[in-house]
């Protein structure tokens, strides 16, 4: 119970307050239904005498022919304790004689003038009235005459008065009772709760110190059956103490070596509850020991690794087996590298037949995972490298004849303005993809040296070279740019980035979207004193989750299934980092409504110094 109390003697002493209060409230309750009755009894034979007597004084007073002698009667039996009303009235019921107020102008009651006609000789009658009272009349007879009737209303005030005085003299007794056994109990009460609260001291020293013994052996308070108890906890202390020093020495082995194995080891019942880890085990969960004890896998791992493991451990329960060797592999929160690890299990005998409980062995092997999966990618770099260097030699011969092409076609024949307009963007489109075959071949080697560039017209054959895809697609095209901005870079890698941004926000627009493309001279966020230009890419495309953002500038990612290669954005990232730039990237998709879209905002610093190699740290913000 909630506030039932805890110790013994609070509960003593709550029983028998309780005990007592119901017998108490009990034996009252009797004893007032008792005298209740008790009272209405009497009540009743009092009204009859009453009655009685006031009849037969009527009576002589009508004999002697003495009407005030008459009056004098009825005020006198008014003024008895249990009676509140005293009255004569003649043969029809007028009232004659009245104790207290005017007998003109009283009046009998319905009820009162029904009874007339049922009162006999030497008979009274007692009856209810409205309200529970009670009231008896008697006729009054001279010889054979009836005369009148006299009437005694009883006074129930005085009988709730003679309950009330019941009801006190009860609880004063009640009370005194109570207070009486309370202070024997709590009396008692030591004798028991002494004893108890020495056993009490004794459990919780050997709870929080079960290795020390400075608090036993417990001293004997009473000489009765909890001293012996008493004696009995000291003797199961020092057997305790005897069979701990004899298991010190191994379980300080096993210690040692659960702590310091290279290797996750960690034991289950059962119920597939943990009983003991080590740290490399709690380690390798990213929780403190003391979070794993009494819990389940369920508890401490993502659920499709904790689902596996649990398979092996309940396989294990199973069989009475061992597996060996499962590979597992899960989410490694800490870099977001995929986590493998190596699993045994084993099982636990207490007793030849009996596995009490399973002991997994645990080795993370995801160090080696990611060392393979690091060469495979750099194999794979390597090949790519290779392929496209063949690819850019092939390309440099044709590339070189569509320029002597070009040259001839826009030297030697007549074309109009826009044909020559047309001309000229196709010579700097084939000169920009000989560039990106150099850069190809001699992978961060610079193929030309940085210059100052005006951006107006990098960004107008950017767009130029996009517009009929855009066209087509009904995409809306803003520039926000000021024609004669530019910046000292390596012009073809920076139309390069430019280009794969709007390509990439061309693909992710829907029919009817928007592209905002701008460029104006701003700040460094990091570095206020630091001043470049600022590129922004904006889309209402589709978006990206936030596990696509996070993957955004990694090697061979790619989200348009075959038609993508997974290299855009990690050229266009190597490019940011070679310019020493920054980048940022927001994104969101259509969730509850709301709008989706990217932006990519580039920062290039207008450095006239020679910029170095791509740096080690990336500068990303996604």
């Amino acid at each position: 119970m909630r506030f039932w109390p805890q110790s013994i003697r609070l509960q003593m002493l709550a029983g028998l307050l309780l005990l007592e209060t119901l017998s108490i409230g009990l034996f009252a309750g009797l004893l007032i239904h008792q005298e209740t009755r008790r009272i209405e009894g009497n009540s009743r034979e009092r009204l009859v005498y009453e009655a009685t007597t006031l009849a037969l004084q009527s009576k002589e007073a009508l004999l002697e022919d003495r009407p005030a002698w008459m009056g004098l009667c009825v005020r006198t039996a008014g003024d008895a304790p249990s009676v509140a009303l005293a009255r004569v009235t003649d043969a029809s019921g007028k009232v004659l004689y009245l104790s207290k107020g005017d007998a003109n102008q009283a009046k009998l009651e319905p009820e009162e003038i029904a009874e007339i006609p049922l009162l006999k000789r030497d008979e009274v009658k007692v009856f209810s009235l409205r309200g529970g009272r009670l009231e008896s009349a008697s006729p009054i007879f001279v010889g054979i005459n009836l005369r009148g009737f006299a009437w005694i209303q009883y006074n129930q005030r005085w009988a709730q008065e003679q309950l009330s005085a019941i009801r006190s003299d009860t609880l004063i007794f009640g009370i005194i009772w109570v207070v009486a056994s309370a202070i024997l109990v709590f009396l008692m009460s030591r004798a028991i709760s002494r004893p108890l609260a020495v056993l009490h001291r004794g459990t919780r020293a050997l709870m929080t110190a079960p290795q020390g013994n400075r608090s036993f052996p417990l001293p004997v308070v009473v000489k009765n059956e909890f001293g012996d108890l008493i004696q009995a906890f000291n003797r199961m202390v020092a057997s305790i103490e005897e069979q701990r020093s004899g298991l010190n020495d191994t379980l300080s082995l096993l210690d040692s070596m659960l702590a310091n194995a290279p290797i996750g080891l960690v034991f289950f019942d059962r119920r597939c509850r943990i009983v003991r880890v080590n740290d490399v085990f709690a380690r390798m969960t990213e929780r403190p020991l003391s979070r794993h004890l009494g819990r389940t896998l369920g508890e401490l791992l993502p659920q499709p690794l904790a689902q596996k493991m649990d398979e092996i451990v309940k396989r294990v329960i199973a069989t009475e087996n061992p597996v060996h060797d499962v590979e597992l592999g899960g989410p490694y929160e800490k870099d977001k590298w995929p986590s493998t690890w190596l699993v045994n299990a084993y099982p636990v005998r207490t007793k030849p037949n009996q596995v009490r409980w399973i002991g997994v062995i645990v080795i993370d092997t995801s160090e080696r995972k990611r060392s393979e999966e690091a060469l495979r990618k750099t194999e794979k770099l390597a090949a790519t490298g290779r392929l496209a260097a063949s690819i850019a030699h092939e390309i440099n011969n044709p590339l070189e004849a569509i320029i002597n092409l070009l040259f001839l076609l826009r030297n030697y024949c007549t074309l109009d303005s826009e044909a020559l307009n047309y001309v000229n963007l196709a010579d700097r489109e084939v000169r920009r993809m000989s560039e990106i075959t150099q850069q190809t071949l001699r992978y961060y080697r610079q193929a030309t040296l940085p210059a100052r560039t005006t951006l107006g017209e990098l960004l107008d054959s950017i767009l130029t070279l996009y517009g009929g895809r855009m066209h087509s697609l009904g995409i809306q095209l803003e520039r926000k740019y000021d024609p004669e901005i530019n910046l000292f870079c390596f012009a073809g890698e920076v139309r390069q980035v430019l280009a794969n941004l709007v390509g990439n926000a061309i693909d992710a627009t829907k029919r009817g979207g928007r592209l905002i493309v701008s460029a104006r001279r701003a700040w460094d966020w990091d570095e206020p004193r630091r001043e470049g230009v600022r590129f922004t890419v904006a889309d209402t495309g589709i978006g990206m989750e936030e596990g696509v953002r996070e993957r955004l500038f990694e090697a061979f990612f790619t989200t348009k299934g075959a038609t993508g290669t997974g290299l855009g954005l990690w050229v266009s990232h190597e490019i940011i980092l070679k310019h020493h730039a920054t980048v940022r990237v927001r994104s969101r998709t259509a969730i509850n409504g709301r709008k989706s879209g990217t932006v990519f905002m580039m920062f290039f610093p207008d450095n006239v110094q020679p910029i170095e190699q791509v740096p080690e740290e990336t500068r990303l913000e996604a």
